[in-house]
């Protein structure tokens, strides 16, 4: 892939995880586009610069999980 459309590719998957997020998904399927997003990062020679967007959102993901399970 591409330089830009690798770029493309992880912010689409790092959008996808953050609507699915926001429309209350099952956690699982959030994970599996953050760790999509993360994969492509890694095989663009970008995951320096997208991991801490991951880590981000799967610390969001953990405190949007725990909320629903009070």
């Amino acid at each position: 892939m591409k330089g830009e459309d690798a770029r493309e590719q992880i912010q689409k998957l790092l959008v996808t995880g953050d609507n699915r997020l926001k429309q209350g998904v099952d956690p699982a399927k959030v994970r599996q586009s953050y760790a999509q997003a993360l994969e492509a990062a890694r095989e663009a020679g970008l995951e320096e610069s997208i991991l801490p967007l991951v880590e981000l959102r799967l610390r969001d993901l953990a405190r949007f999980s725990d909320a629903d399970k009070a």
